[in-house]
């Protein structure tokens, strides 16, 4: 029997309207919280360079996936990808994840994270905290594999953040992160930054702050900041899209065993490999300093940014350095905070945190 017309057309009438509330209710949440505070990093004001961090960790899920996790719902909701009942499922490190569940609880949606064994508790914690399923796997290679395997078991929706993530965001403008970075500089003494420091995990952040600068004509260059065990740096060394690495990284967040999708290597200026112990003494020297308790991948960012401060003040250059703060400490009390942790890891940070007193004592790094 052939539908009825008007009960076609009531049935996408329905289906519209809850996606038109579900839109609703993702930007009201942008609404409430898409700018966060961008904090002064303590240098000699002598020294003519100045360093900032944008706390990523104010936002409601605690961390900078929380921008990505808002704009890959609003453009699979916008594609017409997700309907109302659907099962949405991501491939994840662990706080894209926490994110994703937190935006699919506020919608109605079951969530599933596929994500390695290694992702630490608390995340875990985290993401059942906000209504989301845990699928753990041993080989972290296989979360897209097994994402999709879920999708298609379920007839949900696999969110793809690795694929999606440099065109989900609206990289001209609309409270991104760069154009928050910007405006949020316009008063002080350095307000262009001179160089723009991230990490890499779908490489989405590097995109839009890479292209911002260029669309807005600003000659801030990008330094895309990358921890052991990462396929980016190579892969933007080599221009080899296929790179891969055998083993996973052990900086949530960041760090890839392939080249994603995601990452634009040509608006990339620059990449500085870090060493893991080097993250987690600049991560800890950061909670020293400031009282600031930060993730891993946030010491990777920093250890890169503070690097690239001694080159200016070598070069006898003055400006200005923005990074991201990317997510609270408290998720990493059992990993980086622990000694015990980093003992079994093998990780020795006592020459790293000596490179870091030398350059606070004397701007000199060695």
């Amino acid at each position: 029997m052939t539908p009825d017309t008007n009960d076609v057309d009531r049935f996408s009438a329905k289906k519209r309207a809850w996606v038109d509330e579900a839109i609703r209710k993702v930007n009201a949440d942008a609404n409430r919280s898409a700018d966060t505070h961008l904090l002064a990093y303590p240098l000699p004001t002598e020294w003519g360079v100045d360093l900032y961090l944008k706390d990523e960790s104010t936002h409601p899920t605690g961390s900078l996936k929380h921008r990505l996790a808002r704009s890959l719902f609003l453009y699979a909701l916008c594609n017409g990808w997700i309907e109302e009942g659907a099962t949405v499922i991501e491939a994840s490190s662990g706080s894209t994840a926490v994110s994703e569940a937190y935006f699919a609880k506020q919608l109605g949606l079951p969530f599933v994270a596929v994500i390695p064994g290694t992702t630490s508790p608390e995340k875990i914690e985290l993401i059942e905290f906000h209504g989301g399923r845990c699928h753990l796997v041993d080989d972290p290679s296989t979360v897209y594999d097994v994402s999709r395997s879920l999708a298609a078991q379920t007839g949900g929706h696999f969110m793809d953040q690795f694929t999606y993530a440099e065109r989900a965001t609206d990289w001209r403008g609309n409270n991104n992160i760069a154009e928050s970075v910007f405006e949020q500089m316009a008063l002080e003494r350095h307000p262009i930054p001179t160089w723009l420091v991230v990490g890499a995990g779908t490489g989405g952040t590097s995109a839009t702050m890479g292209r911002y600068v260029r669309y807005q004509g600003h000659h801030s260059k990008i330094c895309v900041v990358d921890p052991e065990n990462s396929a980016f740096f190579e892969g933007w060394r080599t221009r080899d899209a296929s790179y891969t690495q055998a083993c996973s990284s052990r900086i949530e967040g960041i760090g890839r065993p392939r080249v994603e999708a995601s990452f634009m290597p040509d608006i990339v200026d620059r990449m500085i490999k870090v060493p893991d112990a080097a993250s987690v003494a600049a991560m800890r020297d950061l909670h020293r300093l400031t009282g600031h308790k930060a993730g891993g991948s946030t010491g990777t960012n920093l250890w890169g940014a503070l690097r690239l401060v001694a080159e200016m003040r070598a070069e006898g250059r003055t400006g200005s350095v923005v990074t991201l703060l990317c997510d609270g400490g408290e998720r990493y009390a059992h990993s980086y905070y622990s000694d015990e942790w980093l003992a079994r890891q093998g990780m020795d940070v006592a020459p790293y945190e000596a490179t870091l007193r030398h350059f606070h004592s004397t701007s000199e790094w060695r």
